[in-house]
């Protein structure tokens, strides 16, 4: 890692992280090829999806914090699943029961189950409630620049617009509204869904995201802890490579080696 990864660490809401790559924990096809998965992917944040996976809401169930242990990781608990901001506002508070006061989480409030594409206005109104409560919110939300500011105005740690649907691996469709939302944020930005391979992690690091989260890139993958090291490298090198800055872009050729001082 280089030293101007060191020099410019990802912190969220106080903490800091070395990684920048966030991780699911869904849709993988046992416990066992999670906990792998996530080792290789590096990263130090794991999400959880609480409606769907036991946590030690279900005694004498399979329980993913024997292969997720927060010792280790940090578990960002999110609302996936729901479609109102009471259902999400009531999510996050099961999980702050289950996790001894875990105040951290991800909000994310859908609109329909076809596109899974945020509901803006019950997120304003789940976020508003949750931050009023003490939460610490990352909130899921659509590439409009203007709602994000809004999020982020309220007092959201992070703001992580989608790339594209949920689950679709389609990458960053709309790259320049990214940008503008990266432009007016004092928060990090992440990109959130849509990433469907190691190339579109890295495109969303060199827009100047300060990290991504994904879950299914990984878990459906035909080789998924394969996939997780290869996003790790994407994020890594992406980020490099925003920090290092691109050369123009150049509408003719220009000779790689210099003509001047040749003999002609």
């Amino acid at each position: 890692m280089s030293e101007e990864h060191l020099e410019q660490p990802l912190v969220i809401a106080g903490q800091t992280f070395q990684s920048r790559l966030l991780v699911g924990t869904g849709k993988y096809k046992d416990l066992d090829e999670t906990g792998a998965a996530i080792e290789a992917s590096g990263a130090e944040i794991v999400t959880v999806a609480v409606r769907r996976t036991n946590i030690g809401q279900n005694p004498g169930e399979p329980n993913l914090l024997d292969v997720v242990s927060p010792e280790r990781y940090t578990l960002l608990p999110n609302t996936a699943g729901c479609y109102s901001a009471r259902d999400a506002v009531r999510t996050c508070k099961l999980a702050r029961e289950l996790l001894d006061g875990h105040d951290l989480v991800k909000l994310e409030v859908l609109g329909d189950e076809k596109t899974l594409f945020p509901n803006v206005t019950e997120t304003l109104v789940a976020a508003r409630e949750l931050i009023d409560d003490g939460f610490k919110v990352m909130v899921y939300t659509s590439d409009d620049p203007i709602i994000a500011k809004e999020l982020e105005a309220m007092g959201c740690v992070a703001v992580m617009p989608l790339g594209s649907l949920i689950g679709s691996g389609l990458g960053i469709r709309n790259p320049y509204n990214i940008r503008l939302i990266l432009e007016n944020a004092k928060v990090p930005v992440l990109v959130d869904a849509g990433v469907g391979t190691a190339s579109d992690a890295a495109i969303a690091m060199e827009l100047g995201c300060d990290g991504v989260l994904m879950n299914t890139a990984i878990a459906a993958a035909q080789k998924p802890v394969l996939m997780a090291s290869a996003m790790k490298k994407a994020v890594e090198a992406g980020r490099e490579a925003y920090l290092a800055g691109r050369m123009p872009r150049k509408l003719y050729a220009s000779a790689s080696s210099p003509l001047d001082g040749t003999i002609v």
